[in-house]
């Protein structure tokens, strides 16, 4: 095994944020309850704000360029910059509980593998 890789698997393995998600066996179980409201809200916001991205800013380009009204491409940046803040208002609602636990398991997850193929390596 590349010698930096094993270093940078033990050192990451050794962080007492990663050793604290493998002993607890940081799961998803959390997500097995009802999302509230506010929760359900937050995410429609989310999806709703990757449409309202680089797909608009495509769409009102076509439509500067098909109806020859090159204004409209200038709102581009300013659609963008609004899915931004749909976005954000998104992640608020949903607040960070949710994605902290993700990220729990997700490390747990990846290092364990890592872990895993280091042994075997």
């Amino acid at each position: 095994m590349n010698r930096p890789v094993h270093c940078l698997v033990a050192r990451l393995a050794a962080r007492p944020y990663v050793q604290r998600a493998i002993a607890e066996q940081a799961d998803l179980s959390a997500f097995r309850k009802r999302p509230t409201l506010r929760i359900l809200g937050g995410v429609l916001l989310i999806l709703l704000s990757f449409p309202l991205g680089w797909p608009a800013v495509a769409g009102l380009c076509a439509l500067a360029f098909y109806l020859g009204l090159p204004w409209l491409a200038a709102l581009g940046p300013v659609v963008y910059g609004l899915s931004h803040l749909v976005f954000l208002a998104g992640m608020y609602l949903s607040g960070a509980e949710y994605t902290a636990i993700f990220l729990r398991w997700l490390t747990r997850v990846s290092v364990e593998r890592l872990l895993k193929w280091q042994e075997r390596g």
